[in-house]
């Protein structure tokens, strides 16, 4: 006898793929069919006897599905009514009869049609001990799923207990429970009752764990949001009882802009901390309290300062170096400095700012230098004058104990600049000064240490500030009052003096044209001549930089516009020979080269801060009783120098044939001229005793030579400062003859080639040798 099938023939239906729905045995429901093969399908089934094979695509996005789209294991249904949308839908209620498998696909095109493997209705007999109990268990998890899902209406739940047959509970379960498409694939292919429902049973266990976890999300959500709500009640509470009392009633909405603007500005954890409190205190303190003041201000000063905004660095060589050389004739080793510090930011983007000093005489651009490297570095750039300082609060602020407390002037130009990397210029540091409120030059050891300043910390902020990316520039008219620590945290840039030729080309490029400009001229209405230029500098104004030229060429401009607007000139050519008339009768001259060899007069070289200058040092012996007279209004160094020079001359009376007696009984005036202007250093040294030999010696000195040098009392030259402004003043005098000592060949180098060549340089290091050029006559030596 043939063994008992469990399957029937195979049969041809027509195939709908469902997207993202699985349809089970004794299931109705409804689906729209919209899709050109699918409605073949459907209307190939309503040709036939209605029944139709649905199965679901694997992938529910595919909108044109192939036999490979398609789960094998469908449900073999029955169209029961169909309903044509607007759109070309049609809207089907089908009821699921039986499961099946697609054993062939017949056809794809214009429909799906498929030979299915249908599984024969479940027997209505009495399921055994096992699956029994597992069916209670289904049905008990269920009701949990119920209890916690809170979607499925109790009557549902009536239906399931009442059936009795292990496979359709299976699936009357699977049709009412959300599963994921594969899940419920899973339970759709498992034809066996028993399997099904250990599939349904594990889906069940899953998902009722992630409803607790859904739960328990839920609630906690709905505690912060209730949390949240009582939060906005009593706001609005406190502020109706501020209107009331008619306080201020933005007090709220002030403390949201503040924690706005704080989430924006992104501190460290600790810092955000810190300023959050403050802001919260704002709402615990009374509108009136004076305290209230202190905290708001203080917020406003936190949130405003750039804690990450900074400018992009000019990385251009090239144009950096055009914007330095536009700006500023000379000075090339600032402007190699500022190229040096771009060139290695372009390969390490971590090194910090550097803090460079300027230092020279008043008027030769160091403040412009810094808006010139701000520019030239695509830097914005700020400027703190430190001259007269004494209070260490200006630099690190005050603490919000004081009443009218306020940040240092570090920290408010920071905010003022508004970014983290300016060009930071603090001008005039050596004239810092200090009283019983503090040291400033000490606060600013800290400012101006790279090591330190990455967390600068104000008194008023409390909170530390990164001042590394910060570039400092200090400038300086002298070193000796800078205190030795703080001078020790700056690299040094010395800024001599400029040049009658600097100077004469720095009024042409720049200083002319500007104040023609200025005036409201044009150039076609004026021009200098080049030896006009020439006498300005140097019979109109005696300084180092050229402030005072540019004064003076103002004042022309001045006469010249008068002179337009009143006689209607259109063209006004200055020379030398008519430039009194603008600017009067010269204010200085320099003091020429004698015009004869004299006995007691030498030519001196001396540094001043408006530059070099000759200096003529006039000696007398008289009849007396071994004094020294000085006159002239010398310094303390200077009258040693003088003293050290006679004591000299005492030890070498022999080789200079001098008098062995005259400290006895001659007096020696050495006399200055121009004895307003105070005088003092140890250069005059050897000038001094080169006119007393020449007094006592009776031998002139040679009026085409300048000397400088300290002397000791063994006769040693010893080097000297300010070469450069020394040489320069010689050869404004017509000397031809320059006397240095030996260490100071070192500075020839700053020497300008067309100086060199109009003057002979002499490098000596005994005062014989002194002699030995500037005197007429050859005097006996040591030997």
């Amino acid at each position: 006898m043939d063994e008992e099938k469990t399957v029937k023939d195979y049969k041809t239906l027509p195939l709908i793929p469902l997207r993202g729905l699985t349809v089970f045995p004794h299931m109705v429901l409804h689906f729209d069919v919209g899709r050109e093969r699918s409605i073949n399908a459907l209307e190939e089934a309503m040709v036939e006897d209605q029944m139709i094979f649905l199965s679901a695509q694997k992938e529910a996005e595919t909108s044109s599905p192939t036999a490979d789209d398609v789960y094998e294991v469908g449900t073999v249904a029955k169209v029961k009514q169909m309903l044509k949308l607007p759109g070309d839908n049609i809207r089907v209620l089908v009821e699921g009869i039986k499961r099946g498998r697609v054993k062939k696909f017949v056809q794809e095109i214009p429909y799906f049609m498929v030979e299915v493997e249908e599984q024969e209705n479940e027997d209505e007999k009495e399921p055994d001990a096992e699956t029994e109990a597992l069916m209670r268990s289904v049905v008990d998890t269920f009701e949990k799923y119920i209890e916690a899902s809170n979607k499925i209406s109790p009557e549902i739940f009536i239906t399931i207990t009442e059936i009795e047959i292990p496979g359709r509970l299976a699936d009357t379960i699977s049709a009412n429970v959300v599963l994921k498409p594969n899940q419920k694939q899973e339970v759709l292919e498992a034809f066996n009752p028993l399997e099904r429902l250990e599939v349904l049973y594990r889906f069940l266990l899953e998902e009722i764990e992630i409803l607790e976890i859904e739960k328990k999300i839920n609630t906690r959500v709905k505690k912060q949001i209730n949390k949240v709500q009582k939060e906005y009640y009593l706001r609005e509470q406190l502020r109706a009882i501020q209107k009331e009392l008619g306080e201020d009633e933005g007090v709220l909405e002030e403390v949201e802009e503040y924690k706005k603007q704080l989430k924006k500005i992104q501190l460290s954890k600790e810092l955000h901390q810190k300023i959050e409190r403050e802001i919260d205190r704002l709402l615990k303190l009374p509108a009136s309290s004076a305290e209230t003041g202190v905290i708001r201000n203080y917020i406003d000063w936190v949130l405003n300062l750039p804690w990450k905004k900074e400018t992009k660095d000019r990385m251009d060589l090239k144009k950096s170096s055009a914007i330095l050389e536009e700006d500023h004739h000379g000075l090339e080793k600032v402007k190699e400095r500022i190229l040096e510090y771009l060139a290695i930011r372009q390969l390490s983007k971590s090194m910090k700012g550097p803090i460079l000093c300027l230092v020279g005489p008043p008027g030769v651009g160091k403040t412009s230098i810094g808006k010139s490297i701000a520019r030239a570095l695509n830097r914005k750039f700020v400027r703190m004058s430190l001259g007269g300082v004494r209070d260490e609060a200006e630099i690190r602020g005050h603490r919000r104990t004081y009443i009218g407390a306020i940040p240092g002037r570090i920290i408010s130009s920071m905010r003022q600049v508004n970014t983290k990397n300016p060009v930071f210029l603090l001008d005039e540091i050596d004239k810092l000064a200090s009283d019983f409120r503090g040291d400033p030059a000490s606060a600013l050891l800290e400012v101006l240490d790279p090591e330190q300043n990455h967390d600068f910390t104000d008194h008023f902020m409390e909170v530390p500030f990164n001042l590394s990316k910060v570039m400092f520039i200090t400038t300086a008219n002298t070193l000796d009052t800078i205190p030795r620590a703080l001078l020790d945290r700056m690299e040094v840039i010395r800024i001599p003096g400029y040049t009658e030729d600097e100077k004469l080309s720095i009024a042409e490029k720049y200083l002319l044209p500007k104040q023609i400009k200025d005036h409201g001229l044009k150039e076609e209405n004026l021009k200098i001549s080049e030896k006009a230029l020439r006498d300005i500098v140097n019979n109109y104004t005696r300084e180092s930089g050229v402030r005072n030229l540019e004064r003076q060429i103002a004042n022309i401009c001045r006469k010249v516009v008068k002179r337009v607007v009143e006689e209607k000139v259109q063209y006004v050519r200055i020379n030398a020979s008519n430039l009194n008339k603008y600017l009067g009768t010269p204010q200085f001259h320099y003091e020429m080269a004698s015009q004869k060899d004299e006995v007691g007069i030498a030519r001196g070289l001396a540094w001043t801060r408006v530059g070099g200058d000759t200096i003529s040092i006039e000696v007398t012996p008289m009849k007396g009783t071994g004094k020294l007279v000085l006159t002239g209004q010398l310094g303390d160094v200077m009258k040693e120098s003088a003293r050290a020079g006679i004591s000299y001359i005492r030890s070498r009376i022999d080789q200079l044939e001098i008098d062995p007696e005259f400290h006895s009984n001659r007096d020696i005036h050495i006399h200055i001229p121009e004895g307003g202007t105070p005088k003092d250093g140890p250069s005059a040294g050897i000038t001094m005793a080169t006119a007393v030999i020449s007094s006592l010696t009776g031998v002139p000195v040679r009026k085409d030579v300048a000397m400088t040098g300290e002397i000791t009392l063994r006769g040693r030259v010893l080097s000297i400062g300010g070469v450069k402004e020394k040489v320069l003043a010689a050869k404004r005098a017509g000397i031809t003859k320059v006397l240095l000592p030996v260490d100071n060949k070192k500075d020839m180098d700053e020497i300008p080639d067309n100086v060199k060549k109009k003057i002979e340089f002499v490098f000596v290091e005994h005062m014989d040798e002194v002699l030995e050029h500037a005197m007429l006559r050859e005097l006996k030596n040591e030997n």
